[in-house]
């Protein structure tokens, strides 16, 4: 049973296969964090609390002459808010009265089979109900009556915990909520160290370490998206921990908008850890009996380092997250036709492109921007979703039909969120683009947004899809975004609910995106925000891979696929083979590393096919042919970071079945040196007692040998140059 209640029904602990969660609602019903790490019984931890009197931390009523008794103290689940508790608060309200507090007080907790969905947005799904009970546990606020429902999602096969909560306003007047977090946490005891994934458009998720310490680490997003400068992910470990050992604790924002995340020691050096929505600017009316959802925080906790924590994400993502067709099935290779022609492109190019990849075993032609409305540029067109027939001669039926005889699928670019000035939509309704009255807006890349807390812009979005995709031969669909939203406004939320705003665009999004893949179903969907702009949890929810990065550079790549790999898995990893010199740092490496790099990831390219040497074509068709021959492994398979981020030399990372038959390995040279060393490889993930055959040299050892010796390289790569090989078990 992976959810245990005292018989008193006050002492909550959580089990999973390897991990163990203990709360406690104390006599005055304030719900004490007791225990998050190793599996460990159900045995009352709550001695581990040794309480004294602190100076300047007050007392709450209940305490009455016990000054040792303080909320600004003790560890928590629910961090108050202006009733004593001096740290961050995590829930904020403001009464109709104008006082600012909020002091929730333990009331009952239930246990029900199941994962908890959340009205309008993303979160894990348990089809069958088998794999998943949830806790959920009632608190009342002191004074308002306000309830707070706190949801605890339980996968113990999984190794995971997710955590939401609900508030309803039990009152007659509104109350305004100021901040509301997914998840608050108070861990006692620890001395850990934060990682986050952090970096700016085209070098994503780098990861960043350092100590948590008494002043603030808080990192997050104002942008309206999750974006490209701060992912909504971060890990909590010990100071020595590394890849193979040591305590690592996971926190995964299924959410695509402004977040915020935080950890910070406290005056007992208590880590409060802290993850949900940012508070910028978001100020949500609740009227009497309505009730507000928080976004899911996914869970996790490792005591064997980094590789296991990641392999608990990729699965739960992979698994319980991603939905649809091509969860499983195999992704087909694509060809964009961006980097080959920019806008300039008429549907004769595009069929020469096609025609040429086709012979080469790609499988997918996607036409890109500047198919539509008057879009010569990216200065003009957005929002116009009718396809200009001047470059398009026939329209878009025809040119996938020509397209489907050369048998090759066809899949589409489009930008549903934006809207140029310059464009029919915009001059018909000025009003739907997000601006401030008054004001003249902030413009990026020469665009505006459209205001997706609208349904009459929804709806309109989602009949031009209807338009478009009902009556074309479409497999595919690109859903981008291509810039930050400020000048926040809605015609419709304003005044009172302006504060709504940015929130209730995201829940737009949502709910456009759910109408799609379930009008769609059998298309492949990848989201994609200026590249990785928007790779989060919460968008695998409808596209079971997002474009990575802008930058295509297989160099930058080794980084930005190795910070996207800590939790998310690379099935979703939108990864391509581009042209050299590279269009985004002017690099060139050899095809073969390209593709190598690429194969980390839903594979495709984005070049001119055409300007490829003969020896150049015949490796790309050798390259599709091992697609297809590791696509087990690379989308189905346990992914192990073989080396660190700051080594210099090489980069190397390996695939291993589930089964344990094979495993595949990767390595990159990423500079070159006089008088060079051998690379030396490490081998992760072969089962002991077996015997394996490694493709490179021909030996056998035991899986256990392998595991413990690695591999030396037999040749020495130059800089840029790439090696991949095999193991395989054998009798």
């Amino acid at each position: 049973m992976a959810i245990q209640i005292s018989p008193n029904g006050r002492l909550m602990t959580i089990q999973t296969n390897d991990s163990s969660y203990q709360m406690l609602a104390d006599k005055n019903g304030v719900l004490l964090h007791l225990y998050y790490g190793s599996s460990i019984g159900a045995e009352d931890l709550s001695d581990l609390i040794v309480r004294s009197d602190v100076g300047f931390s007050g007392n709450p009523e209940e305490a009455g002459l016990d000054r040792t008794y303080s909320l600004d103290t003790l560890p928590q689940e629910v961090a108050s808010s202006g009733v004593g508790d001096f740290r961050d608060d995590s829930v904020r309200l403001t009464h109709p009265d104008g006082s600012c507090a909020a002091d929730f007080r333990f009331e009952s907790c239930e246990v029900v089979s199941g994962a908890y969905s959340i009205p309008g947005m993303p979160a894990l799904y348990d089809t069958d109900k088998k794999n998943s009970e949830t806790l959920i546990i009632k608190m009342k606020e002191k004074a308002s009556g306000a309830i707070l429902h706190l949801y605890y999602g339980v996968w113990e096969e999984e190794n995971v915990i997710t955590r939401t909560a609900s508030l309803t306003n039990a009152g007659k007047e509104p109350i305004y909520v100021e901040k509301f977090l997914s998840c608050s946490m108070d861990m006692m005891d620890r001395d850990l160290d934060l990682i986050s994934f952090t970096g700016r458009h085209a070098m994503e998720r780098t990861m960043e370490r350092t100590p948590v310490t008494h002043i603030k680490t808080e990192f997050g997003s104002i942008r309206g998206t999750s974006s490209h400068h701060y992912n909504p992910a971060m890990i909590l470990c010990d100071r020595h921990a590394t890849e193979d050992a040591g305590d690592c604790f996971g926190l995964c924002l299924a959410y695509s908008g402004s977040f915020t995340a935080m950890a910070q020691k406290d005056q007992r050096d208590q880590i409060r850890v802290q993850m949900g929505i940012n508070p910028y600017q978001f100020r949500w009316c609740l009227t009497g009996g309505e009730t507000f959802f928080a976004p899911q925080v996914i869970l996790s906790f490792s005591n064997q380092g980094f590789s296991k924590l990641s392999h608990q994400y990729h699965d739960i993502l992979h698994e319980h997250m991603c939905r649809g067709r091509y969860k499983h099935e195999r992704r087909p290779v694509l060809i964009n036709n961006w980097e080959a022609t920019y806008f300039d492109f008429n549907e004769e190019k595009i069929e020469k492109i096609a025609a040429q990849a086709g012979e080469l075993g790609i499988e997918m032609m996607v036409l890109d921007d500047g198919w539509f409305g008057k879009r010569d540029d990216d200065n003009s067109g957005l929002g116009d979703w009718f396809v200009n027939e001047k470059k398009i001669r026939g329209g878009l039926p025809k040119l996938s039909e020509k397209i489907h005889e050369k048998g090759m699928k066809f899949g589409l670019w489009f930008e549903p969120e934006m809207i140029s000035e310059d464009s029919d939509l915009y001059r018909a309704h000025p009003d739907w683009a997000i601006t401030i009255p008054g004001r003249v807006p902030n413009h990026a890349r020469n665009q505006l947004v459209l205001d997706m807390t609208r349904s009459d812009v929804r709806d309109y979005l989602m009949a031009r899809f209807e338009e478009i995709l009902g009556n074309t031969k479409i497999e595919y669909v690109k859903w981008d975004m291509n810039r930050s939203i400020c000048d926040m406004y809605s015609h419709i939320y304003k005044g009172e609910q302006s504060g709504e705003c940015y929130h209730r665009y995201i829940l737009g999004v949502y709910d456009l995106l759910e109408r799609f893949v379930q009008r769609f179903p059998e298309i492949l969907l990848e989201g994609c925000s200026g590249g990785g702009g928007r790779f989060d949890a919460g968008m695998l929810y409808y596209s079971p891979q997002i474009w990575c990065s802008d930058n295509t550079d297989a160099m930058n790549r080794l980084d930005i696929q190795y910070g996207t790999s800590f939790f998310y898995p690379i099935s979703s990893v939108g990864a391509h083979v581009s042209a050299c010199p590279n269009h985004q740092t002017g690099r060139s490496v050899p095809l073969s590393t390209r593709a190598d790099v690429a194969l980390a990831g839903s594979f495709g390219y984005e070049l001119d096919l055409r300007l490829l040497s003969d020896e150049e074509k015949a490796q790309v068709k050798e390259q599709i042919k091992e697609f297809h021959d590791y696509y087990d492994l690379t989308h189905e398979g346990d992914y192990y970071r073989l080396t660190e981020r700051d080594n210099t030399s090489f980069t190397a990372w390996e695939f291993v079945a589930k089964n344990k038959e094979r495993a595949l390995v990767e390595v990159v040279k990423k500079d070159a040196w006089g008088n060079p060393l051998p690379v030396h490889v490490a081998i992760k993930g072969l089962e002991d007692n077996s015997m394996y055959v490694c493709s490179l040299n021909g030996i056998k050892r035991s899986g256990k040998t392998w595991n413990h010796a690695g591999i030396t390289l037999p040749k020495f790569l130059s800089a840029g140059e790439s090696m991949k090989f095999t193991f395989m078990k054998v009798e």
